[in-house]
């Protein structure tokens, strides 16, 4: 079963059931929430059954319900009226997503009419994007749908340096072909995001004009419009300061605000976005473009995804939360999203999803059980985007499956071949590993020392015990590891 969507909760196709004479009913509308209440009329209670039964409900049905029903129409209608009349920036506002703007009222302009060209980097470090890159996504697909142009910029030249913000080291130097492959990897993942079709979308990479730069030209031409004094007061750099910073990365804001500079004259490119982390060297860009052209870019951050602790979201203790569907699973995925804490469930609906603020803003009042429904929403939601309907279908029944008793048809599976078996026979380190609910034998090694796993209900407890390939049936064996950790064990 999907979540609601707007239409369910907005226009409902009746504003009253029966069933055994009991009816339900909107009772209460005002200016921030409908909230539905339950009347009953009980059959036994009502004397005379029959024909003065009928006439109660009738009576009921047209002093009562209808004129309620016409009420909660009407307030719907009102408050889609409402968010029709904000504007796309007022809803970024709205979402918690701006963090800082150099000019607001020129910025304001640029994406309410449509007419922002606007650029977010993206740097090849790995070959999957990650839940870091998740907003940034999330704001160009929103933008684009508002009539703007977003540029994807994929930094192959950059990622040649390394970005030393918010690291307390020095990324390690990948080569040439690594980063290549890695490019081929984020485009395939951003097309789902973003429509690059009929110039809708520019998709460009930096190495394009940075591997090709003198070095002599660009410290006369550039590096004189940057002020060291001013580089160093940089949080990106303060906070490397202790361990070291090497003048390679030292040079990494020259080259960051050289890509601004480059879009802007090649495409027009009148925007940078980017991470609250990134301000310094997005001040950069727009800085050396009014001293190079004499003319106006413009720059706004969005909030980093923070959970309730102030700490990035997007790991787990194995790890990044991928896109990568080889990487992290939908059902992972799924259920990362599924158990994100009270406290930032509604925040991330506001700052991820396309669901509409006034649902979001209604859940507000939800709570105990209710607030597993919004986070079943969320994780939904966001699979949705990322792996597709189908997928995120899969993966809520799947988790779904986990905490009843019904069939476990919907489960995710790990498919093992005669190959994996030693005399008819797996042991449960590998068996973990080999599901991906253990990064290595070590980690499956603790889990079962620390009474984490289970087989079909039975808790392991010796990390010597094994699978015989006999006793996995048609249906196959559910491996468990923790509370919400679990997978199907079947033959090929």
């Amino acid at each position: 079963m999907h979540p609601l969507s707007c239409r369910d909760m907005m226009y409902p196709d009746e504003a009253f059931c029966v069933s055994r004479v009991q009816i339900k009913v909107v009772t209460r509308v005002n200016s921030s929430f409908c909230e539905s209440r339950r009347i009953f009329f009980c059959k036994n209670k009502v004397e005379g059954g029959g024909a003065k039964q009928s006439t109660i409900y009738q009576r009921f049905v047209l002093q009562i319900v209808i004129p309620l029903q016409m009420a909660w129409k009407f307030k719907a209608k009102e408050a889609c009226s409402m968010s029709a009349n904000m504007t796309v920036y007022d809803e970024l506002v709205a979402r918690g997503l701006i963090a800082q703007v150099t000019d607001e009222k020129e910025i304001k302009e640029l994406i309410n009419e449509g007419k922002a060209v606007f650029y977010i980097g993206f740097d090849p470090t790995a070959d999957s994007l990650h839940v870091g890159h998740f907003m940034a996504l999330c704001l160009m697909k929103r933008l684009q749908m508002a009539g703007n142009k977003p540029i994807a910029l994929i930094g192959g030249g950059t990622a040649m340096i390394g970005d030393p913000s918010g690291r307390t080291d020095m990324r390690k130097m990948m080569t040439k072909e690594t980063i290549a492959h890695n490019i081929e990897c984020f485009k395939k993942q951003m097309s789902r995001f973003i429509d690059f079709s009929q110039g809708k979308a520019m998709l460009v990479n930096n190495a394009d004009w940075l591997l090709d730069l003198n070095y002599v030209e660009l410290l006369r031409e550039v590096g004189a419009h940057f002020s060291v004094n001013r580089m160093l007061a940089a949080e990106c750099y303060k906070q490397r300061m202790e361990k070291g910073l090497s003048f390679m990365e030292f040079n990494y804001m020259i080259m960051q605000s050289y890509d601004f500079f480059a879009l802007f004259q090649k495409y027009g490119c009148n925007m940078q976005f980017g991470g609250d982390d990134q301000w310094s060297n997005m001040l950069g860009g727009t800085e050396l473009i009014r001293r190079k052209l004499g003319k106006d870019a413009y720059a706004m951050t969005i909030n980093l995804l923070l959970n309730s602790e102030g700490k990035k979201m997007g790991k787990t203790q194995s790890g990044a939360v991928w896109l990568d569907p080889d990487k992290t699973s939908p059902f992972d995925f799924y259920q990362y999203w599924r158990n994100v804490s009270d406290g930032d469930v509604l925040k991330c609906l506001r700052m991820l999803t396309f669901l509409p603020l006034e649902q979001i803003d209604e859940m507000e009042r939800w709570e105990g059980s209710q607030l597993n429904r919004a986070k079943e929403i969320l994780a939904f939601e966001l699979t949705k985007l990322v792996h597709g309907e189908e997928e995120a279908g899969k993966a809520q029944e799947g988790a779904r499956a986990l905490f009843s008793s019904g069939n476990a048809a919907q489960m995710p599976e790990v498919a093992l071949s005669r190959e994996d078996f030693e005399d008819g026979k797996i042991g449960v380190l590998r068996l973990l590993v080999k599901a991906g609910l253990a990064a290595s034998n070590g980690e499956a090694r603790r889990n079962v020392e620390q009474g984490g796993v289970s087989l079909d209900g039975e808790k392991v407890t010796d990390t010597k015990a094994v699978l015989e390939m006999d006793a996995i049936g048609e249906d196959g064996v559910i491996l468990k590891r923790g509370k919400k950790k679990f997978m199907k064990v079947i033959l090929k």
